[in-house]
């Protein structure tokens, strides 16, 4: 048992930790890329449930390094839309379309990016238009274990960038993923080898955090937009191609 968790702790952590700082500098794209690893390793009723608990460590981290920054309004409109359809998507995880879903989200990234160069005047949305950004993403995020990618494009129109940006969707989708393992734990998918992983990653995606959070106070705005779009682009091209 000892010689089968040891090595396989080794990957999972090394992949946490640089996924993490891959988060902590673009604000996301750690779980879209953490997932096909931890299905490699675990195997896919697993993963998502512990993608989750590794998404809570990454986003608490995020939240509370930049939570002098927070924009508190939008995350309580993200949270009202999130949490109702987080829950529906945690029962509905089992019966789902899961590839058809991949792709649709897939196309829809590229398609915001391609949109946001062509298009200058993007207009910035109303507060409580993140109710609504909320609840797809609360959704999607229980069916495919990461969609942050989706909620990109509706901070950055909204006008954050940095620690601002950053904080405020970590700590947005803190409230989705603190649904999410309610809901998993009710449908009996957090098992203790669920609860064991999470745990033993933990340092890893504290410590990933810490060092994102270093590298994205040396980069300027325009870098920082950059980044997360040039992420935008790779996320939809692995929903596309089903990783």
């Amino acid at each position: 048992m000892l010689t089968d968790f040891v090595p396989t702790l080794l990957a999972a952590s090394a992949a946490a930790f640089a996924l993490a700082a891959l988060s902590a500098v673009a604000g996301f794209g750690g779980g879209v890329l953490l997932l096909p690893v931890f299905t490699a390793l675990f195997g896919l009723r697993v993963a998502v449930p512990m993608l989750t608990l590794t998404q809570l460590s990454s986003n608490a981290s995020r939240a509370w390094l930049n939570r002098h920054e927070l924009r508190r309004p939008l995350i309580g409109w993200f949270a009202l839309g999130a949490v109702p359809c987080a829950v529906a998507g945690g029962i509905l995880l089992t019966h789902a379309p899961l590839a058809a879903l991949q792709r649709l989200l897939g196309v829809f990234l590229i398609a915001v990016v391609v949109w946001r160069r062509f298009n200058r005047r993007t207009r910035k949305p109303a507060d409580p238009a993140f109710a609504v950004v909320g609840a797809a993403s609360g959704l999607g995020s229980a069916l495919l274990g990461s969609v942050g990618p989706l909620t990109a494009p509706f901070f950055l129109a909204y006008g954050l960038t940095r620690a601002a940006y950053i904080g405020t969707e970590a700590a947005s989708a803190l409230t989705m993923h603190l649904t999410k393992i309610a809901t998993y734990g009710a449908g009996d998918l957090l098992t203790r080898q669920v609860l064991l992983y999470g745990v033993a990653l933990t340092p890893a995606t504290l410590l990933g955090a810490w060092t994102g959070k270093q590298i994205v106070g040396r980069i300027s705005d325009r870098v920082f937009v950059l980044l997360v779009e040039l992420g935008l682009l790779a996320a939809g091209a692995l929903f596309l191609i089903g990783l």
